[in-house]
């Protein structure tokens, strides 16, 4: 494994929801751009719900999103097409098909920050995005929130506990608001060093690009 030591660190608080694939494809970007220029990450996943008031059964994925934002079936299906390619290159599967479904993610981004609290917040993070869109899983079920926690060694019972008492429903609520608040209103967002907002999926080579001008940047404050 590479020594990273002597990387310049940069903090990202990443806003984003478990059900965004665009969240999903500007994280791989990133990883393979702070690769690329020579920077170590220090990521913080931050809550967003795209859908707040989902039923608990959600929706036809295809149908919300003609729905919500007017897509037609075409250009749905060009998109898809779109992820699913760009996906291949940066080494994350989407898996799109018929019947999908697009549900809620409270007790989603609340399991995030139960893991978080023993040290797993980010390896969760990613397994849910791979339990949504690579599984096809249903990630507002808590069984399956439950399988995921399983899956990296954490405590599955705790787990449940958690999620059955609401632990961290008020922290998540006041987090979402808090980012709310900051101006956000679309993910992914992604704040550098607490003072640097970059929204959208940028590329590889946007992200490089600006990982190496705040990397020089911490490299002269050392």
């Amino acid at each position: 494994m590479a020594d990273t030591s002597s990387l310049p660190v940069l903090r990202v608080d990443i806003v984003s929801d478990v059900v965004c694939p665009w969240c999903a494809a500007g994280y791989s970007q990133l990883a393979f751009a702070a690769r690329r220029a020579g920077v170590s990450l220090d990521v913080h996943w931050q809550p967003f719900e795209l859908n707040p008031d989902m039923a608990p059964e959600g929706e036809d994925l295809r149908a919300h999103l003609a729905a919500k934002y007017g897509s037609t079936a075409e250009q749905s299906a060009q998109v898809r097409a779109q992820l699913t390619e760009l996906g291949e290159a940066l080494g994350f599967t989407f898996n799109f098909f018929a019947g999908m479904r697009i549900y809620n993610t409270f007790q989603a981004h609340q399991l995030i920050e139960w893991a978080e609290e023993r040290g797993k917040g980010h390896p969760m993070k990613q397994a849910l995005l791979q339990a949504y869109f690579t599984d096809g899983r249903d990630v507002s079920d808590v069984g399956v929130l439950i399988d995921t926690a399983d899956s990296l060694g954490l405590d599955g019972t705790e787990a449940r506990a958690a999620l059955e008492s609401g632990k961290h429903a008020d922290s998540v609520r006041q987090r979402e608001a808090f980012w709310v608040g900051q101006g956000i209103r679309g993910v992914p967002a992604m704040v550098f060093n607490g003072r640097h907002l970059v929204t959208g999926a940028q590329g590889i080579e946007n992200y490089t690009s600006i990982l190496e001008q705040l990397g020089a940047a911490e490299t002269e404050l050392r």
